[in-house]
This record gives structure tokens, sequence and C-alpha cells, in this order.
């Protein structure tokens, strides 16, 4: 209990903190766009890289990781036929699919995985699996569905739009890093990791000063349908999808299961917001979603801790 109020204790002062300068105007019209773009460019890459690069890649072959993977395809394919039916398009489906399933694994899941889990390692078979796998993923549909308005890709193009990509990047190459076991040198990794520590704050207080002037999360609009959605899927249908799986496919109990299942039950990563920012599509779907996720997770987290640990 107290590892739930305490992560989400942090992330709701720096978004405050974030809504402050929003009304106060301090960074100006265009704080939220730089912020953003500072995460995205410069910060995120830094950090998935410095992350990454000292990560246990072991952990990916893990029962945990599979039932991860699994609970995520399982709730973002149910978002993207939704999607694709009542054609809400290929950038907003993409982040409402990202909004439904992937989760706040580090700024938030690694407190609560120390006070509630009680081992910080355990959300890295997540961030492993997010960093690696889905985000390259999604950010290169987000690509190709923005050049698509554009001229017309070679398909060398389409191949190498992940590699242009800094997230993608920063990933990738802290994956290489861990995989050959090479140390990276004192003096180019410890500049790394104080730009690394720009990320969180960035994302946090960006998304703060969106929420200026913003309506009620789930309200009327034309995206009450996607945020609602979303939220539900994330913030109770990958729990379950999770809880399903470790119990019946793998066998999982015990503290095993709790795991997989506090895991799941985080709410959608604020780092989300940037995504959508940087393309410019589904942005206000990101917000509402991430605060929505976040508000009804408390909860929910709550009641699965107090009925599996």
């Amino acid at each position: 209990m107290q590892g739930v109020l305490n992560g989400f204790a942090v992330i709701a002062i720096v978004i405050a903190v974030g809504y402050v300068i929003g009304r106060r105007g301090y960074l100006g019209d265009g704080g939220r766009e730089v912020l953003t773009k500072l995460a995205f460019h410069v910060a995120t890459p830094a950090l998935l890289f410095t992350m990454l690069a000292k990560a246990d890649l072991s952990l990916i072959l893990s029962p945990s990781l599979l039932v991860t993977a699994l609970s995520t395809v399982a709730v973002a394919s149910v978002f993207v036929t939704v999607g694709v039916v009542r054609r809400w398009g290929v950038g907003r489906t993409t982040i409402g699919a990202l909004c439904s399933s992937y989760v706040n694994s580090g700024n938030l899941g690694i407190p609560i995985a120390v006070y509630v889990l009680g081992d910080a390692s355990l959300v890295a078979p997540v961030l492993l699996f997010q960093q690696i796998v889905v985000t390259p993923v999604a950010l290169t549909i987000l690509d190709l569905a923005e050049a698509s308005s554009g001229p017309r890709l070679t398909w060398a193009q389409r191949l190498f739009t992940p590699f242009r990509n800094p997230i993608a990047i920063g990933s990738l190459s802290g994956v290489l890093v861990s995989a050959t076991g090479w140390t990276v040198p004192s003096p180019v990794f410890d500049p790394l990791e104080l730009i690394a520590n720009m990320s969180v704050p960035a994302i946090l207080i960006a998304f703060g000063i969106s929420l200026c002037g913003s309506s009620w999360p789930g309200g009327r609009g034309a995206d009450r349908v996607p945020v609602l959605l979303s939220t539900s899927l994330k913030a109770i249908g990958q729990p379950l999808a999770a809880w399903a799986l470790a119990s019946f496919v793998f066998g999982l109990h015990g503290a095993r299961l709790l795991d997989v299942v506090v895991t799941s039950a985080l709410p959608a990563a604020q780092n989300l917001f940037t995504y959508a920012s940087r393309y410019r599509v589904g942005e206000r779907l990101a917000r509402e979603s991430i605060l929505l996720s976040t508000m009804v997770s408390v909860p929910v987290l709550v009641v699965v801790a107090a009925l599996l640990g």
C-alpha cells in the first residue's frame, strides 16, 4: 500500500509543478513543445541507452516476460480492432493501442516494485520488452504514417525507418552494448546519465503544462470512446489477461503471480504523451487516457495487492 501511494505521490507532485508552470506562463507559449522535443530527441534516448546498456538480457526468456508480451498483444489487439472498425486512423489507433497496453514501468513501476513487491528488478522484463520490441514497432508505424502524407517512400527507406528514430536508436544501442558485454568509458557514460536524468521530469512537467485548460478526462468529444476504451483495457483488461495467462497457461502462483499482475495493472506511461505530441496525433487521447488510467489504477493496485499478496 505504501509503495503504491509513494509512487503516485511523486508523479502527482511533479505534474502539479508542470501545471503551475503552465498556468503562470513561466516557459512561454512554446514551453511544452520545447520540453517534449528535449525528452523525445535527447533525454529519453539517453535514458534508454544507459538503462539497457546495463540490463540483464537473460530476463527476456523468463515466463514473466511471456505473460507480459501476450497480455500486451491481447489488449492492444482489442483496441486496434475497434479502431479499424470505427476508422480512427493509423496514428490515432496506434496511440490508443499504446495507452491500452504500455505500462509505466519506470518512474512509477520501480517504486511500486520496491515497496510492494520488494525487488526493483521485477519490472525489468516489462521494461525490456517495451523498449526493445513495443517502442520501435509503434514508432516505426507512426513514422510511416507520418511519411505517407508526404513524398512516397522507397522500400529501403521504409526498412531503415526504425534506425532514424532517436528513441529506437537509444534502445537498440543499449541492447547492443549489453549483448556484447562492452563497458562504456566513464567520460562517455557519465554525461549520458546526467542527460538521461532530465527525461522523466521533462515528460511529467510537459504533461502538467498540457493539463492547463483541459476538460475532465473521458468527458464529451470525439475522443470520449477511445479514451474510455483504452482506460478500461489498461486498468482492468490487461491485469485480468495477465492473471489468466499466468495462472492457467504458465502455472504461476504466489509471489510470481503477484509480480506479473501488479506490473500489468500499472497505468499508461507518461512518455506516450511525448510520442503523441511529437507526431501531432492523438494528443488529447494520450493525455486523458494517461490521466484517467493513473487515477483508476490506484484502487486496482490496492485490490490486486490485497487479493494476491
